[in-house]
Protein backbone atom coordinates (compact mmCIF):
# COMPACT_ATOMS: atom_id res chain seq x y z
CA UNK A 1 0.00 0.00 0.00
CA UNK A 2 1.37 3.41 -0.97
CA UNK A 3 1.59 6.10 1.65
CA UNK A 4 3.70 8.84 3.18
CA UNK A 5 7.33 8.00 3.97
CA UNK A 6 8.37 11.57 4.75
CA UNK A 7 6.70 14.92 5.29
CA UNK A 8 7.81 18.46 6.02
CA UNK A 9 6.50 21.99 6.14
CA UNK A 10 7.79 25.54 6.08
CA UNK A 11 6.41 29.00 6.93
CA UNK A 12 8.15 32.40 6.82
CA UNK A 13 8.97 34.15 10.10
CA UNK A 14 7.33 37.48 9.23
CA UNK A 15 3.78 38.12 10.51
CA UNK A 16 1.23 40.88 10.18
CA UNK A 17 -1.75 41.16 12.49
CA UNK A 18 -5.33 41.61 11.33
CA UNK A 19 -5.51 44.88 13.29
CA UNK A 20 -2.59 46.32 11.32
CA UNK A 21 -4.31 45.70 7.98
CA UNK A 22 -7.67 46.93 9.25
CA UNK A 23 -6.06 50.12 10.61
CA UNK A 24 -4.97 51.12 7.10
CA UNK A 25 -8.32 50.45 5.42
CA UNK A 26 -10.63 51.57 8.20
CA UNK A 27 -12.12 48.09 8.46
CA UNK A 28 -13.56 46.41 11.52
CA UNK A 29 -10.75 44.15 12.73
CA UNK A 30 -12.87 42.44 15.43
CA UNK A 31 -15.26 41.18 12.77
CA UNK A 32 -12.42 39.37 11.00
CA UNK A 33 -11.20 37.93 14.28
CA UNK A 34 -14.63 36.78 15.43
CA UNK A 35 -16.43 36.03 12.19
CA UNK A 36 -13.61 34.54 10.13
CA UNK A 37 -11.39 33.50 13.07
CA UNK A 38 -8.33 35.35 11.76
CA UNK A 39 -5.63 36.75 14.05
CA UNK A 40 -2.50 37.12 11.92
CA UNK A 41 -0.84 35.76 8.81
CA UNK A 42 2.60 34.90 7.49
CA UNK A 43 4.40 37.16 5.03
CA UNK A 44 7.26 36.00 2.78
CA UNK A 45 10.55 37.89 2.96
CA UNK A 46 11.95 39.67 -0.09
CA UNK A 47 14.05 36.63 -1.05
CA UNK A 48 11.34 34.01 -0.47
CA UNK A 49 9.01 32.50 -3.06
CA UNK A 50 7.34 29.20 -3.91
CA UNK A 51 10.67 27.65 -4.94
CA UNK A 52 12.63 28.58 -1.81
CA UNK A 53 9.81 27.48 0.51
CA UNK A 54 9.39 24.23 -1.44
CA UNK A 55 13.08 23.47 -1.00
CA UNK A 56 12.85 23.98 2.78
CA UNK A 57 9.73 21.81 3.09
CA UNK A 58 11.24 19.11 0.85
CA UNK A 59 14.43 18.99 2.92
CA UNK A 60 12.36 18.49 6.07
CA UNK A 61 10.48 15.68 4.31
CA UNK A 62 13.76 14.04 3.28
CA UNK A 63 15.03 14.15 6.86
CA UNK A 64 11.98 12.21 8.01
CA UNK A 65 12.00 9.82 5.04
CA UNK A 66 15.69 8.99 5.47
CA UNK A 67 16.10 8.26 1.75
CA UNK A 68 18.58 9.35 -0.91
CA UNK A 69 16.95 12.13 -3.00
CA UNK A 70 18.39 10.42 -6.09
CA UNK A 71 15.79 7.67 -5.55
CA UNK A 72 12.89 10.09 -6.08
CA UNK A 73 11.28 9.44 -9.46
CA UNK A 74 9.01 12.49 -9.72
CA UNK A 75 8.57 15.96 -8.25
CA UNK A 76 5.24 17.77 -8.51
CA UNK A 77 4.77 21.30 -7.19
CA UNK A 78 1.25 22.67 -6.90
CA UNK A 79 0.84 26.43 -6.63
CA UNK A 80 -0.99 29.43 -8.01
CA UNK A 81 2.00 31.69 -7.44
CA UNK A 82 4.87 29.99 -9.28
CA UNK A 83 7.67 32.56 -9.67
CA UNK A 84 7.73 32.14 -13.44
CA UNK A 85 4.88 32.07 -15.93
CA UNK A 86 7.08 30.07 -18.28
CA UNK A 87 9.77 28.12 -16.44
CA UNK A 88 9.16 25.23 -14.08
CA UNK A 89 9.60 25.43 -10.33
CA UNK A 90 10.17 21.69 -10.08
CA UNK A 91 13.49 21.58 -11.91
CA UNK A 92 15.00 24.16 -9.54
CA UNK A 93 13.75 22.27 -6.49
CA UNK A 94 14.99 18.95 -7.90
CA UNK A 95 18.55 20.23 -8.26
CA UNK A 96 18.47 22.03 -4.91
CA UNK A 97 17.63 18.83 -3.00
CA UNK A 98 20.09 16.68 -4.96
CA UNK A 99 17.69 14.67 -7.13
CA UNK A 100 18.94 12.94 -10.28
CA UNK A 101 18.23 14.42 -13.75
CA UNK A 102 16.41 11.16 -14.55
CA UNK A 103 13.21 12.42 -12.96
CA UNK A 104 9.74 13.52 -14.02
CA UNK A 105 8.82 17.09 -13.03
CA UNK A 106 5.59 19.01 -13.43
CA UNK A 107 4.08 22.17 -12.00
CA UNK A 108 0.39 21.86 -11.13
CA UNK A 109 -2.31 24.53 -10.96
CA UNK A 110 -5.87 24.21 -9.66
CA UNK A 111 -6.30 27.19 -7.38
CA UNK A 112 -5.86 26.05 -3.77
CA UNK A 113 -5.95 22.30 -4.43
CA UNK A 114 -2.88 22.18 -6.67
CA UNK A 115 -0.89 20.71 -3.77
CA UNK A 116 -3.30 17.84 -3.19
CA UNK A 117 -3.30 17.20 -6.96
CA UNK A 118 0.41 16.54 -6.72
CA UNK A 119 -0.18 14.24 -3.75
CA UNK A 120 -2.85 12.34 -5.67
CA UNK A 121 -0.61 11.78 -8.71
CA UNK A 122 2.46 10.94 -6.61
CA UNK A 123 0.51 8.33 -4.66
CA UNK A 124 -0.93 6.87 -7.86
CA UNK A 125 2.47 6.50 -9.53
CA UNK A 126 3.97 4.80 -6.50
CA UNK A 127 0.92 2.57 -6.06
CA UNK A 128 1.15 1.52 -9.72
CA UNK A 129 4.80 0.54 -9.28
CA UNK A 130 6.05 3.12 -11.78
CA UNK A 131 8.61 4.42 -9.28
CA UNK A 132 9.72 3.80 -5.70
CA UNK A 133 9.29 7.37 -4.46
CA UNK A 134 7.53 10.53 -5.63
CA UNK A 135 7.61 13.98 -4.05
CA UNK A 136 4.54 16.25 -3.97
CA UNK A 137 4.62 19.83 -2.70
CA UNK A 138 1.88 22.38 -2.10
CA UNK A 139 3.21 25.93 -1.75
CA UNK A 140 2.04 29.48 -2.29
CA UNK A 141 2.80 33.13 -1.64
CA UNK A 142 -0.86 33.93 -2.07
CA UNK A 143 -2.20 37.24 -3.32
CA UNK A 144 -4.86 39.58 -2.00
CA UNK A 145 -5.62 43.00 -3.45
CA UNK A 146 -5.11 45.97 -1.09
CA UNK A 147 -8.26 46.52 0.94
CA UNK A 148 -9.92 43.34 -0.30
CA UNK A 149 -11.19 40.74 2.17
CA UNK A 150 -8.55 38.32 0.83
CA UNK A 151 -5.79 40.56 2.12
CA UNK A 152 -6.62 39.57 5.70
CA UNK A 153 -5.92 35.89 5.02
CA UNK A 154 -3.68 35.47 1.93
CA UNK A 155 -0.35 34.23 3.33
CA UNK A 156 2.65 32.03 2.56
CA UNK A 157 3.74 28.49 3.38
CA UNK A 158 4.61 25.07 1.98
CA UNK A 159 4.24 21.38 2.75
CA UNK A 160 6.03 18.46 1.11
CA UNK A 161 5.22 14.74 1.02
CA UNK A 162 7.40 11.88 -0.16
CA UNK A 163 5.23 8.95 -1.19
CA UNK A 164 6.44 5.36 -1.18
CA UNK A 165 5.55 1.80 -0.20
CA UNK A 166 8.40 0.90 2.15
CA UNK A 167 8.71 2.24 5.71
CA UNK A 168 5.59 4.38 5.51
CA UNK A 169 4.62 6.60 8.43
CA UNK A 170 1.03 6.83 7.17
CA UNK A 171 -0.67 4.50 4.68
CA UNK A 172 -3.18 5.94 2.25
CA UNK A 173 -6.24 3.70 2.44
CA UNK A 174 -8.60 5.65 0.16
CA UNK A 175 -8.69 8.62 -2.21
CA UNK A 176 -11.56 10.43 -3.87
CA UNK A 177 -11.99 13.56 -5.99
CA UNK A 178 -15.09 15.70 -6.51
CA UNK A 179 -15.35 18.70 -8.85
CA UNK A 180 -17.67 20.86 -10.94
CA UNK A 181 -17.41 23.99 -13.07
CA UNK A 182 -18.05 26.58 -10.35
CA UNK A 183 -16.43 29.98 -11.06
CA UNK A 184 -16.09 31.34 -7.53
CA UNK A 185 -12.53 32.69 -7.77
CA UNK A 186 -10.23 33.48 -10.71
CA UNK A 187 -7.20 35.40 -11.92
CA UNK A 188 -6.63 36.05 -15.62
CA UNK A 189 -3.28 36.47 -17.35
CA UNK A 190 -1.50 39.74 -16.40
CA UNK A 191 -3.81 40.35 -13.43
CA UNK A 192 -1.83 41.03 -10.23
CA UNK A 193 -4.63 39.94 -7.91
CA UNK A 194 -7.43 37.38 -8.07
CA UNK A 195 -11.10 38.24 -8.05
CA UNK A 196 -13.79 36.37 -6.18
CA UNK A 197 -17.55 36.11 -6.09
CA UNK A 198 -18.01 37.16 -2.47
CA UNK A 199 -20.58 35.11 -0.61
CA UNK A 200 -20.92 32.83 -3.64
CA UNK A 201 -17.61 31.27 -2.56
CA UNK A 202 -19.39 29.69 0.41
CA UNK A 203 -22.37 27.38 -0.09
CA UNK A 204 -22.21 26.60 -3.85
CA UNK A 205 -18.41 26.51 -3.93
CA UNK A 206 -16.45 25.61 -0.78
CA UNK A 207 -19.13 23.76 1.18
CA UNK A 208 -20.62 21.88 -1.77
CA UNK A 209 -17.26 20.45 -2.80
CA UNK A 210 -15.58 19.89 0.55
CA UNK A 211 -18.63 18.24 2.05
CA UNK A 212 -19.42 16.39 -1.18
CA UNK A 213 -15.92 14.94 -1.32
CA UNK A 214 -15.83 14.10 2.39
CA UNK A 215 -19.20 12.34 2.27
CA UNK A 216 -18.22 10.40 -0.85
CA UNK A 217 -14.91 9.14 0.53
CA UNK A 218 -16.51 8.12 3.82
CA UNK A 219 -19.20 6.23 1.92
CA UNK A 220 -16.56 4.58 -0.27
CA UNK A 221 -14.51 3.54 2.77
CA UNK A 222 -17.44 2.64 5.00
CA UNK A 223 -16.34 5.12 7.66
CA UNK A 224 -18.10 7.68 9.84
CA UNK A 225 -16.78 10.88 11.45
CA UNK A 226 -16.40 9.13 14.80
CA UNK A 227 -14.01 6.60 13.19
CA UNK A 228 -11.43 9.31 12.60
CA UNK A 229 -8.99 10.61 15.17
CA UNK A 230 -8.40 13.77 13.14
CA UNK A 231 -9.73 15.59 10.11
CA UNK A 232 -8.15 18.34 8.00
CA UNK A 233 -10.03 20.61 5.62
CA UNK A 234 -8.93 23.44 3.36
CA UNK A 235 -8.72 26.68 5.34
CA UNK A 236 -9.55 29.90 3.46
CA UNK A 237 -10.32 31.24 6.94
CA UNK A 238 -10.98 29.73 10.34
CA UNK A 239 -14.77 29.71 10.02
CA UNK A 240 -15.27 27.63 6.86
CA UNK A 241 -13.42 24.44 7.92
CA UNK A 242 -14.95 24.59 11.39
CA UNK A 243 -18.45 24.94 9.93
CA UNK A 244 -17.91 22.15 7.38
CA UNK A 245 -16.54 19.85 10.06
CA UNK A 246 -19.55 20.49 12.30
CA UNK A 247 -22.05 19.87 9.52
CA UNK A 248 -20.30 16.60 8.64
CA UNK A 249 -20.42 15.44 12.27
CA UNK A 250 -16.81 16.02 13.34
CA UNK A 251 -16.02 17.44 16.76
CA UNK A 252 -13.81 20.52 17.30
CA UNK A 253 -11.04 18.47 18.88
CA UNK A 254 -10.74 16.39 15.70
CA UNK A 255 -9.80 19.39 13.56
CA UNK A 256 -7.97 21.47 16.16
CA UNK A 257 -4.37 20.25 15.50
CA UNK A 258 -4.60 21.04 11.79
CA UNK A 259 -6.55 24.30 12.03
CA UNK A 260 -3.69 26.71 11.27
CA UNK A 261 -5.44 29.54 9.46
CA UNK A 262 -6.20 31.75 12.50
CA UNK A 263 -2.47 32.28 13.17
CA UNK A 264 -0.96 31.45 9.78
CA UNK A 265 -3.49 32.65 7.22
CA UNK A 266 -4.56 30.91 4.03
CA UNK A 267 -1.52 29.37 2.35
CA UNK A 268 -3.66 28.40 -0.66
CA UNK A 269 -2.07 25.26 -2.20
CA UNK A 270 -0.23 24.68 1.06
CA UNK A 271 -3.32 25.00 3.24
CA UNK A 272 -4.67 21.49 3.78
CA UNK A 273 -1.23 19.86 3.22
CA UNK A 274 0.21 22.04 6.01
CA UNK A 275 -2.78 21.17 8.18
CA UNK A 276 -2.05 17.49 7.58
CA UNK A 277 1.62 18.04 8.50
CA UNK A 278 0.62 19.71 11.77
CA UNK A 279 -1.73 16.80 12.47
CA UNK A 280 0.99 14.22 11.78
CA UNK A 281 3.17 16.13 14.24
CA UNK A 282 0.84 15.00 17.06
CA UNK A 283 -0.68 11.79 15.64
CA UNK A 284 -0.11 8.37 17.14
CA UNK A 285 0.16 4.90 15.57
CA UNK A 286 -3.23 3.63 14.48
CA UNK A 287 -4.82 7.07 14.17
CA UNK A 288 -7.11 7.53 11.16
CA UNK A 289 -6.90 10.93 9.44
CA UNK A 290 -9.21 12.43 6.82
CA UNK A 291 -7.82 15.20 4.64
CA UNK A 292 -10.02 17.12 2.20
CA UNK A 293 -8.62 19.94 0.10
CA UNK A 294 -10.46 22.58 -1.92
CA UNK A 295 -9.62 24.59 -4.99
CA UNK A 296 -11.77 27.21 -6.64
CA UNK A 297 -13.06 26.46 -10.07
CA UNK A 298 -13.94 24.11 -8.27
CA UNK A 299 -12.94 20.80 -6.72
CA UNK A 300 -11.77 18.79 -3.72
CA UNK A 301 -9.38 15.87 -3.24
CA UNK A 302 -9.97 13.54 -0.32
CA UNK A 303 -7.50 11.17 1.37
CA UNK A 304 -7.76 8.74 4.27
CA UNK A 305 -4.47 7.99 6.01
CA UNK A 306 -3.73 5.38 8.67
CA UNK A 307 -0.74 6.34 10.84
CA UNK A 308 1.87 3.61 11.36
CA UNK A 309 4.34 2.87 14.17
CA UNK A 310 7.12 4.63 12.23
CA UNK A 311 5.69 8.06 13.04
CA UNK A 312 7.26 7.87 16.51
CA UNK A 313 10.68 7.17 15.02
CA UNK A 314 10.80 10.00 12.47
CA UNK A 315 8.63 12.80 13.88
CA UNK A 316 11.48 14.68 15.60
CA UNK A 317 13.95 14.48 12.74
CA UNK A 318 12.78 17.82 11.32
CA UNK A 319 11.10 21.04 12.40
CA UNK A 320 7.43 20.73 13.30
CA UNK A 321 4.77 23.11 12.02
CA UNK A 322 4.44 24.72 15.45
CA UNK A 323 8.17 25.50 15.37
CA UNK A 324 7.53 27.74 12.39
CA UNK A 325 4.33 29.17 13.82
CA UNK A 326 5.47 30.02 17.31
CA UNK A 327 9.25 30.52 17.30
CA UNK A 328 11.29 33.48 16.06
CA UNK A 329 8.28 35.38 14.72
CA UNK A 330 8.77 39.00 13.68
CA UNK A 331 5.76 41.29 13.40
CA UNK A 332 5.80 43.97 10.73
CA UNK A 333 3.75 47.06 9.96
CA UNK A 334 1.68 47.59 6.84
CA UNK A 335 4.32 49.69 5.08
CA UNK A 336 6.93 46.94 5.27
CA UNK A 337 4.32 44.36 4.38
CA UNK A 338 3.33 46.36 1.26
CA UNK A 339 6.98 46.58 0.25
CA UNK A 340 7.64 42.86 0.73
CA UNK A 341 4.49 41.90 -1.18
CA UNK A 342 5.27 44.44 -3.94
CA UNK A 343 1.94 46.17 -3.53
CA UNK A 344 3.53 49.48 -4.50
CA UNK A 345 4.23 49.29 -8.23
CA UNK A 346 6.29 51.86 -10.06
CA UNK A 347 4.81 53.51 -13.12
CA UNK A 348 1.27 52.26 -12.49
Amino acid sequence: MAGIVGYGAYAPRYRIKVEEIAKVWGADAPSYKRGLMLKEKSVPAADQDVITMSVEAARNALRRAGIDPKNIGAIYIGSESHPYAVKPSGTVVAEAIGATPDIHCADFEFACKAGSEGMFVALSLVDAGTMDYALAIGADTSQGAPGDALEYSASAGAAAYIMGKENTLADCEHTHSFMTDTPDFWRREYMHYPRHAGRFTGAPAYFKHVMGCAKAIMEKSGTKPEDFTYAVFHQPNGKFPSTAAGKLGFKPEQIEPGLLCPRLGNTYSGSSPMGLAATLDVARPGDLILMCSYGSGAGSDGFIFRVTDRIEEVRDRAFKVTDYLDKHKRYIEYGEYAKLRRKIRKGE
